[in-house]
């Protein structure tokens, strides 16, 4: 009896934060259009990709997200003036972050795609699902599972700010 590989049955889960006027709008065509691409994609519609905030982006991939997109309009089309600019130069540093501490950057993709693009947001999905599929499941999220196992899923705690001892 031979054994399956689990890597051949592997499947990417792969979070989406698209901007509202664009890229999220190129889904909806692709959807529309009925081309067909790989379900593994989870999309968060944003106002604008110039509002992430690259925790989310942590969080999705220490929550067993294997692969993050972010997209949103074409570079000097955005309809925030300059918010895909802030989403580039943000999403830079965070992978320059990753990189140092060891992570896949490569897991976490940045895409420029217009509203009438339907068929680039299929062929960007199809290629990623692709690349992921080549990489394995995420390693991050078995050392994240094992700390929420350890010291509990971490919440935000209230600030008081009254002073010391009259609470």
């Amino acid at each position: 009896m031979a054994l399956s590989d689990p890597s051949a049955e592997f499947e990417p889960k792969i979070v989406a934060f698209l901007c509202k006027w664009c890229a999220y709008r190129a889904a909806d065509l692709a959807g529309t259009s009925r081309f067909r691409y790989p379900p593994n994609v989870r999309a968060m519609r944003l106002m604008c990709t110039g509002s992430i905030d690259p925790v989310y982006v942590l969080q999705a991939l220490l929550n067993g997200a294997d692969g993050v997109l972010i997209a949103g309009c074409n570079l000097g089309n955005c309809h925030y003036q300059n918010g895909n600019y802030k989403a580039k130069h943000r999403i830079e540093i965070f992978r320059t972050i990753l990189r140092q501490v060891g992570i896949d950057e490569d897991r976490v993709w940045l895409r420029w795609i217009d509203a009438s693009a339907g068929a680039l947001f299929r062929d960007t999905i199809e290629q990623m699902v692709a690349e992921l599929r080549a990489k394995g499941p995420n390693p991050m999220r078995a050392p994240w599972e094992l700390w929420q196992e350890t010291h509990g899923i971490w919440e935000p705690q209230a600030l008081s700010l009254s002073p010391r001892g009259q609470e």
